[in-house]
């Protein structure tokens, strides 16, 4: 149905593999865009799914396996993930190619908790710029992409999962039935699941129930002459979600998605147009899901449209080159009520923000030599951001606030509008000095417009630590990195380390005022790591070691950025045969002293973890399997570094945000 240009591979789920996907590099290569890159071989339509995909409750919790990749917990749902250190607004999260943005100005909804997990997508981390086409990279970039269904000699292809948990009370039913053939196909989609508070190691319940629920119907047709056409719309619907680290819960949340994708061959190459829109409607309040001594609600929604129109080419065996245009606009609306009936607006969260943009790039890959090939691009980004109820009255009608008034008492700034232009760009080379092995270097310039958050939020109290004031003065991120990675294999062995850098110009940070208002200025930081990973399969057995570690440095106040993950080491081993694979996953991390406690980001220092993790998945019947995971198997109490500061009164022990206790999941899939 047309080609994907995608970029270097982290995580590599094998086709028909009966077990947990590793972390590691396949042994194909295609030749896709400008350079080769591993293949992606998806489990879809006739083989039984790894035990991450069936039982996750957010696909992005399958991300864990990656120590370069943290996630900040909040609840039960919403997951956000952190990657070399940068979360929120620096990574980028693209759904099949479309971007989704979040309806809460507090991330109860990221973009992430927006992927299926009826249809779980392949998941891929880009952490530097090998293309431009979506946008540049600051922090991270997060892919996911629905793998088509294989349909069988009958035309036909689907999917039925049942399946729960013990902590938490958990349900799941999901399933997907597909029909086509050579020319198009027609794929219904969709899924149910629930839990309940779930308990931390040490017993205690943690507020992280909630009810998820996501239906979808996507096609596809294929003409003789290559001409394509895609299709997607999908809807999903979140009741009643609790947030421990979070003074609200989210009794309801709305997702509507429509996707439509066309194509053809031109020359000797490709073009291709998207065009999508999504819509969320956002609810939190403190009372649906608690007891409030002072009733509090806000109501928000996000609307975003977009279009990318590429064009491909590849002229000769050696050339590879891509233009393209893209126009996406948003609009973010968050509105805080007040008061015995909840009639009084006492903020203006979000004042109706427009923003609008329209990107160029161009890039290009040229082959020197057989071993060695050579590429760059460049980017520009025209963004435009209005608040257009910015003066709207709110709080005590004796003496009445505004968004504008704000940003004025705050910063001294009176003008709501910002304009960026942002050029961004980047070279890399692959040198395969070895059969075996490749050296890459890249460099690349990328630029970020602060978010609507950075620059808008206006939450208002009479209590000035309890105020969230966003910066419309805020300049542009600039981004300078620089990553050397070596890649290799042999004999069974495969490996990568990687050394990276990051040198930040205005670097947007969130901090805390001389009167513990939570405000944005912007710094100069850098951000250096270094990344590690060494696997060994012999067909049966298998193990995967992997490391990061990230340093982050304010250099404007000499000490710690906030958010920075630990030390992360993960160790996998794995046996399979016969369809039947078992693997235990031991997940390392070190304690994190270098913390930004004035920011009011760190919860504090944390302490370090060490936490065992057993699944497996084994074929019962024709086309039926089973699956199962024992998460945290010696029930130990701990939380991710990054997670949210816990807020839950009835867990007043508590720092961060727990992660469950021991889990047992067990689900049935029958594929055909």
């Amino acid at each position: 149905m047309g080609s994907n240009v995608v970029g270097r591979v982290a995580i590599v789920v094998v086709a028909g593999a009966m077990g947990v996907p590793q972390i590691v590099l396949a042994d194909e290569a295609v030749e896709s865009g400008a350079e080769t890159l591993p293949m992606i071989r998806v489990t879809e339509g006739r083989m039984a799914a790894p035990a991450s995909e069936v039982l996750a409750s957010e696909p992005v919790e399958r991300l864990a396996s990656d120590p370069s990749v943290s996630l900040s917990r909040m609840g039960g749902r919403g997951l956000d993930p952190i990657i070399r250190g940068q979360g929120q607004e620096r990574v980028d999260v693209l759904l099949d190619g479309i971007r989704v943005e979040g309806a809460c100005p507090n991330r109860m909804d990221p973009p992430t908790s927006r992927l299926s997990a009826a249809l779980a997508p392949v998941l891929q981390v880009r952490t530097n710029n090998q293309t431009l086409r979506w946008g540049p990279i600051s922090g991270g970039q997060l892919v996911a992409t629905t793998p088509v269904p294989d349909l069988g000699d009958d035309g036909l292809a689907g999917h039925v999962t049942i399946g729960g948990s013990d902590n938490g009370s958990g349900k799941l039913v999901n399933g997907g039935v597909a029909v086509g053939g050579d020319s198009g196909w027609v794929r219904l989609a969709g899924g149910y699941e629930e839990a309940d508070d779930y308990e931390d190691g040490d017993g205690n319940v943690v507020r992280s129930a909630f009810k998820n629920s996501e239906g979808r119907i996507d096609a596809a047709w294929l003409a003789d002459n290559g001409f394509y056409i895609k299709g997607l719309f999908s809807r999903q619907e979140e009741r009643d979600v609790k947030y421990a680290g979070s003074g609200m819960d989210a009794p309801k949340t709305d997702t509507d998605i429509a996707r439509i994708e066309l194509g053809a061959p031109v020359a000797r190459g490709e073009w291709n147009l998207l065009a999508w829109q999504a819509d969320v409607d956002h609810i939190m309040d403190n009372f649906s899901l608690r007891d409030s001594a002072m009733n509090m609600l806000t109501d928000s929604e996000t609307l975003t449209r977009g279009m990318r129109l590429t064009l491909d080419q590849s002229p000769d065996a050696r050339t590879d080159w891509a233009v393209g245009i893209d126009v996406e606009t948003n609009n973010w609306e968050a509105e805080r009520f007040g008061g015995a009936t909840l009639d009084t607006l006492t903020s203006v969260l979000w004042p109706d923000v427009d923003r609008n943009r329209v990107g160029l790039f161009a890039e290009r890959f040229y082959r020197v030599t057989p071993t060695l090939q050579l590429g760059g691009g460049v980017r520009y980004d025209r963004v435009e951001m209005e608040a257009g109820t910015s003066d709207k009255p709110f709080g005590n009608a004796m003496m009445p606030m505004s968004a504008a008034s704000i940003y004025e008492t705050v910063y001294g700034t009176t003008n709501t509008d910002a304009e960026d232009n942002n050029v961004s760009g980047f070279i890399t080379s692959d040198w395969r000095f070895s059969r075996r092995q490749s050296l890459e270097v890249t460099a690349s310039h990328s630029v970020r417009s602060p978010g609507v958050t950075e620059r808008y939020i206006a939450s208002w109290s009479m209590d000035p630590a309890m105020r969230w004031v966003g910066n419309p003065a805020l300049d542009t991120e600039k981004h300078n990195k620089l990553e050397v990675a070596l890649s290799g294999r042999t004999n069974g062995w495969h490996w990568r380390p990687a050394l990276w850098i990051d040198q930040v110009d205005d670097f947007v940070l969130r901090t805390r005022n001389l009167s513990q208002t939570s405000v944005y200025r912007n710094i100069d930081a850098r951000l250096l790591g270094a990344e590690g990973l060494l696997g060994w399969s012999d067909g049966t057995w298998s193990s995967t070691s992997s490391l990061a570690v990230v340093h982050g440095e304010n250099r404007d106040d000499n000490q710690a950025l906030p958010q920075i993950p630990p030390v992360q080491f993960v160790q996998t081993v794995g046996w399979q045969r016969l369809g039947h694979q078992i693997e235990l996953e031991w997940q390392l991390a070190r304690r994190q002293d270098h913390v930004d406690l004035a920011s009011g980001l760190d919860a504090g220092r944390s302490p370090g973890y060490g936490v065992l993790n057993l699944s497996g998945t084994h074929p019962l019947v024709d086309a039926l399997s089973f699956s199962w995971a024992v998460d945290n198997l010696f029930d130990n109490t701990w939380a991710y570094h990054v997670s949210r500061a816990n807020t839950d009164p009835f867990n007043p022990e508590a720092v961060r945000v727990n992660e469950p206790g021991r889990t047992l999941r067990a689900a049935l899939t029958a594929r055909w």
